[in-house]
């Protein structure tokens, strides 16, 4: 019997679970639910969604599903010499994913940045032997399917070889990103999946607690996710939805978080605001 999975966040769910009335993920001020209600489904190892794989860089290849499945994210396989991570995988295990990661070097780890885009990670962790499913300590009442593959951390935890966790938090207490030290060409690269998320306008990133609803992060909150991740060496970000901020990216998170912080606390101003203490 496969894992339930709820439709709208694609987080699995233990195959006898005795369901909530509604997702605890989705039933939050971070996410949402439609109005035409819960819905929950059986993963399906045989759904024929089709996979779309690109390298976007030696060493990191982007995954997308079509039709996406659930909060749409697009996870990414990172090669290291001790093996393969799965980053940020959805709520789907039919054979355009699962024969593909076969078919190059498995999974030797699962990771992801909250609690909202770990998707089918426990069954794709039995289907190569069990392999650890990091999630942050903090953030464990989150796990709909616990299971002995989770494997907790907090601050930051070394995944493989040198490709490290780091604590965030922000959009979830635990919030993390994956710092990859010899990406971009030896400068550095994180994956982020919205702990920092891209935007429109190239050159610029933001930090919220809730996306759909649009919900802002305090001033507290996106100081602390910028001192975290400038203690690491980076030149590149990619976020969970397609965004990538190819070079200068330590410099375009600290000018996005100077612009949002001013914005906040009201130190920045608009000129032709007639009512601003100037």
């Amino acid at each position: 019997m496969q894992s339930w999975m709820c439709v709208f966040c694609a987080n699995e769910f233990a195959p006898d679970a005795d369901l909530p009335e509604v997702c605890p993920i989705c039933d939050d001020d971070r996410q949402w639910l439609p109005t035409s209600g819960q819905q929950w489904t059986r993963l399906d190892e045989n759904a024929d969604n089709a996979l779309d794989v690109t390298e976007v860089e030696p060493g990191l290849v982007r995954l997308s599903l079509r039709p996406s499945v659930g909060i749409g994210q697009q996870g990414f396989l990172v090669t290291t010499p001790e093996g393969n991570i799965l980053w940020e995988p959805s709520g789907f295990i039919g054979p355009a994913l699962m024969d593909w990661l076969d078919l190059h070097g498995g999974v030797n780890a699962i990771a992801a940045s909250h609690p909202h885009l770990y998707g089918a990670s426990v069954s794709i962790s039995h289907h190569f032997g069990g392999v650890p499913v990091f999630y942050n300590d903090v953030d464990r009442r989150w796990l709909t399917r616990p299971d002995p593959v989770a494997k907790f951390w907090s601050g930051e935890a070394e995944v493989l070889g040198d490709v490290r966790l780091v604590q965030c938090g922000g959009h979830f207490p635990g919030s993390a990103v994956l710092h990859l030290p010899h990406a971009a060409d030896g400068r550095g690269a994180l994956l982020t999946g919205d702990t920092i998320k891209g935007v429109a306008q190239p050159g610029m990133v933001t930090f919220m607690r809730s996306y759909p609803n649009m919900i802002p992060l305090s001033p507290r909150l996106v100081r602390q996710i910028v001192g975290r991740v400038t203690a690491l060496s980076f030149d590149r970000l990619y976020d969970a939805f397609g965004v990538v901020v190819d070079e200068n990216a330590r410099e375009v998170v600290e000018s996005s978080a100077r612009r949002y912080i001013g914005w906040a606390s009201d130190e920045i101003v608009d000129p032709d605001d007639p009512f601003a203490t100037r």
